[in-house]
């Protein structure tokens, strides 16, 4: 009889912060750019040059931490990690090992069976990103862009307490949306500002001892994290039954082969000589300034599903989708406020804005339209000055160039044409046109209505009310 394995998960997640300058100088944060512009002699590790913490990535890091559920600890510091890598310019890497800001959180997700798990978050740091190496197959050699050099970065350390890749789906979707509330990251994996680096281990289920860990770096996506995570486990097992030991290591992998393969044996914490950074003062984090954090702490998504449920009644699966993006909340709660339909509001979302976005390759947070307009749109309709496709063709114009859509409507001669004696006479035409559709609604075909209905609009342009044309038609027909 074969065994039965356990999979134990931890992650250390990598978050690239939303600070405009980086975090020891006032170099650009700025995603792109050619390389190696972004750049000072602070960031490039030159000799003689120090670093100036900025405040603000103290403040993001604590935010986080307060969402998580950390103790935030008012005294900590920064540590030298020292390593040799050519993309680490000072040959060491200014993090924080002794005393980091934030400990002992915890996130709570779903997991496959429909309950809840709590994971727990070890702790939060601060440190500085290193440069990008870029590899030239052609030439045979590396090139290196100092750019991304002190970059602030948060890391997010769990508890190994993931036991499959859709809980560590479940904590990481959680925790960028925790993120992005908060304004702290974007979080786009793709752009390299949220990075998971998944710690693995397998072991005889029911046993309550660790097996031996590996770290699986470069995985910038979830579908990526999924199968590195199916592949590794697959891999330990192997190893396992075939009577040899894993080996503790870091492992890179290849999305494109779905393949890993080992880069280094795993350090441990001595191995980085690790020691109290003399260039910069310890953090103190006053009772004042921790009151000013918190009190800017948003309302973050699991408080706002409860809340739309609440306040508006809105169904579940709606909550869901206009919740999953803070975007997306802030337009459905403006729109609202300036006396739109709650339910209205979120088919407008839910519908067409998620269909242009699909159409165009957009993600919600590039949404330009304002709600003002959305909630002129809404009461065009509701006054049945347009009708429903011209709504819809008046709203790609809102979500493309955010027009005025009263004005749009009325320089296009888009309203709905409600005179009864000009509607009778259109469908006086239609009925006349069309005897066959007459005699199968009179024998009980009612669906031929449509067809009618359809001829009607056909000729008014699109412009005719279609509650006017049904009464219209049902009381020419005597229906």
């Amino acid at each position: 009889m074969s065994k039965e394995y356990e999979t134990v998960i931890g992650l250390e997640v990598h978050v690239e912060l939303a600070t405009k300058t980086k975090i020891f100088c006032g170099c650009s944060t700025a995603f792109g750019g050619a390389p190696n512009t972004h750049t000072c002699p602070v960031c490039t590790g030159m000799p003689g040059s120090l670093p100036v913490l900025n405040k603000q990535v103290v403040e993001y890091a604590a935010a986080v931490g307060i969402a998580t559920g950390c103790t935030i600890n008012r005294f900590c510091r920064f540590d030298r990690k020292n390593y040799f890598y050519p993309d680490n310019p000072q040959n060491y890497q200014i993090s924080q090992l002794y005393l980091p800001i934030c400990q002992n959180g915890g996130i709570s997700i779903e997991t496959p069976e429909g309950g809840k798990k709590t994971v727990g978050i070890h702790e939060i740091h601060m440190e500085e990103d290193a440069g990008k190496l870029v590899h030239d197959e052609w030439g045979e050699a590396s090139l290196v862009d100092f750019n991304r050099s002190g970059v602030p970065l948060i890391e997010i350390v769990s508890e190994p307490d993931m036991r499959s890749a859709e809980e560590v789906i479940a904590y990481l979707e959680k925790l960028r949306l925790i993120i992005q509330y908060l304004g702290a990251s974007d979080c786009k994996l793709n752009e390299g500002s949220m990075r998971a680096d998944v710690n693995l281990s397998v072991r005889e289920k029911g046993s309550s001892e660790f097996g031996t860990r590996t770290e699986t770096k470069n995985l910038n996506s979830f579908k990526a994290i999924a199968r590195a995570i199916a592949n590794e486990r697959e891999r330990q097992i192997d190893i396992i039954e075939s009577g040899e030991k894993v080996v503790q290591e870091t492992r890179r992998w290849d999305d494109a082969k779905e393949y890993s393969y080992p880069m280094r044996s795993k350090e441990d914490a001595q191995d980085y000589r690790y020691f109290p950074e003399p260039d910069l003062v310890p953090v103190i984090i006053s009772d004042e300034w921790f009151n000013e954090i918190k009190a800017k702490q948003p309302e973050l998504r699991d408080e706002k599903m409860a809340r739309y449920k609440e306040q508006y009644g809105l169904p579940d699966y709606d909550i869901d989708i206009i919740t999953a993006n803070k975007k997306l909340a802030d337009i459905f709660e403006e729109t609202v406020s300036l006396g739109s339909s709650p339910k209205k509001v979120s088919n407008w979302l839910m519908v067409e804005t998620m269909y242009l976005l699909k159409e165009k390759g957009m993600e919600p947070d590039k949404v330009t339209f304002s709600p003002a307009n959305l909630a002129k749109l809404i009461k065009l309709t509701d006054e049945r000055v347009i009708n429903g496709n011209v709504a819809k063709e008046v709203f790609e114009k809102i979500f493309d160039e955010d027009i005025d859509p009263e004005a749009y409507v009325k320089e296009n001669g888009l309203m709905s044409v409600s005179d009864e004696g000009e509607l009778r006479a259109v469908i006086e035409k239609v009925i006349a046109a069309n005897p066959k559709s007459v005699e199968d609604i009179n024998s009980g075909k009612l669906k031929a209505m449509g067809f009618l209905v359809g001829q009607t609009m056909k000729e008014m342009k699109g412009k005719a009310d279609p509650a006017s044309v049904n009464k219209i038609l049902k009381e020419l027909l005597g229906i």
